[in-house]
């Protein structure tokens, strides 16, 4: 059984019983947290809140799991950086959404330059880009 199993098998468990654990977690954190809870209702308390939190955190990093391992199956599926910005911007409502070829132009361009960069870099590029030009 592969981890990802493991892991969405434990958090689907209907099993209440719970275990006392001790975190060591910055004083800071744990204060946000208790105003979160104390003053904006952010859950029923700050146990609730860290639970809650690390379930969707493990939830995402075996989504984030099966997706590497979909693209690594099938490389010619995974987007371009390109793409990626350009979901970004019609998801965001960006008026760049309507720019494909100004969103592609900054991909290429940012891609030389910063090999990593993320579809929000690109956004940025191209709307320097473009608003260089206007």
């Amino acid at each position: 059984m592969d981890a990802s199993t493991r892991i969405n098998e434990l958090l689907d468990s209907t099993d209440t019983e719970s275990v006392g654990t001790s975190m060591r977690i910055p004083t800071a954190l744990r204060d946000a947290a208790a105003i979160a809870v104390s003053e904006l209702g952010a859950a029923s308390s700050t146990t609730t809140l860290t639970t809650d939190a690390l379930r969707a955190r493990l939830e995402a990093i075996v989504m984030q799991a099966a997706l590497d391992a979909h693209y690594a199956a099938h490389p010619a599926v995974r987007p371009s950086l390109a793409e990626l910005a350009l979901a970004a911007a019609e998801l965001d409502g960006h008026p760049l959404a309507a720019r494909p070829d100004l969103i592609e132009e900054a991909a290429t361009a940012i891609l030389e330059w910063r090999p990593h960069a993320d579809a929000d870099e690109v956004l940025l590029w191209a709307e320097a880009r473009s608003a260089g030009a206007a």
